[in-house]
C-alpha cells in the first residue's frame, strides 16, 4: 500500500509541476530556443549565446576578456573551441563530455515525457534548500544516470538540480539553481536566473521558435 501511494505522490507531484510550468500542450509546441545569458563569475562578465533544436543539436557561444568561444553539441557528436582555455583550433569533444551534453539538447521541461524515454521517478520525501521546503524527487535513466530535483512545495517550480556526471573517468556531482521564473508569450514559465558552480547567470533575451539556420551546428562556421 505504501508502495503504491508514493508512487502516486510522484506522479501527483510531477504534474503539478507540469501544470505551474504551463503545461504539456504548451511546452510540446516549443522546437527552437535562442537565447543570450549574461554570467558574472570570479569578476569577469561572460556573454553566452545558445541556439537549439530540440532532441537534436545546440551551439553555444561565449565571449569573455575579448575572446570568443563556441561549443557544439548534437545526437551524434560534439566540438569546442576555447581560446581563453588554450585551444587554437576546433577539436572534437570526448565521448564522456558528448554524452553529458546530450541530456541538454532536450528542450522539453525534464517531467514532461520522461516515462515515454523510459526514465523513473521516485519521490524522496521533503528537503530543505537554503530554507525554503522542498520535493525531492530522482529521476533515473535508461542507462542508471540519476538526477535529483528539489521542488518548492509552494509553487512547485524546481529551485535546485543535481546530478552525477562523469568527467575524465571521474565521478562528481554537479548542482544547478535556479530562479526568477517568468511566464512568457507562448505560456510556458522560465527560470531566469540560473547559478551554477561557475557563477550566478541571467537570461536577458529568450526566444522561443525561432528560424534557426542549422548551418551553425557544424564546426566549420
Amino acid at each position: 500500500m505504501s508502495v503504491i501511494s508514493v508512487a502516486q505522490t510522484a506522479d501527483e507531484i510531477a504534474l503539478k509541476h507540469i501544470e505551474a510550468v504551463g503545461g504539456k500542450e504548451n511546452w510540446i509546441k516549443i522546437k527552437t530556443i535562442r537565447m543570450e545569458c549574461l554570467l558574472k563569475a570570479q569578476g569577469a562578465e561572460i556573454k553566452t549565446t545558445i541556439v537549439q533544436v530540440n532532441k537534436k543539436a545546440m551551439r553555444q557561444d561565449i565571449s569573455v576578456m575579448g575572446m570568443n568561444g563556441w561549443s557544439i553539441v548534437t545526437n551524434t557528436e560534439g566540438w569546442s573551441f576555447m581560446p581563453f582555455g588554450g585551444q587554437t583550433k576546433p577539436e572534437p569533444l570526448t565521448p564522456d563530455d558528448v554524452k553529458n551534453a546530450q541530456d541538454g539538447l532536450e528542450i522539453q521541461d525534464d517531467f514532461i515525457g520522461y516515462k515515454d524515454d523510459g526514465k523513473k521517478l521516485e519521490y524522496l520525501g521533503k528537503d530543505d534548500v537554503d530554507g525554503t521546503e522542498c520535493f525531492k524527487m530522482k529521476m533515473t535513466d535508461k542507462n542508471s544516470k540519476e538526477t535529483t530535483y528539489y521542488l518548492d512545495v509552494d509553487s512547485y517550480y524546481v529551485i535546485k538540480e543535481s546530478q552525477k556526471i562523469k568527467a575524465d573517468g571521474k565521478e562528481m556531482e554537479e548542482a544547478t539553481m535556479f530562479s526568477n521564473y517568468k511566464k512568457q508569450p507562448e505560456g510556458i514559465v522560465y527560470a531566469m536566473s540560473i547559478g551554477t558552480a561557475f557563477g550566478q547567470g541571467e537570461v536577458t533575451k529568450l526566444e522561443i521558435n525561432p528560424k534557426i539556420d542549422e548551418a551553425i551546428f557544424k564546426p566549420s562556421k
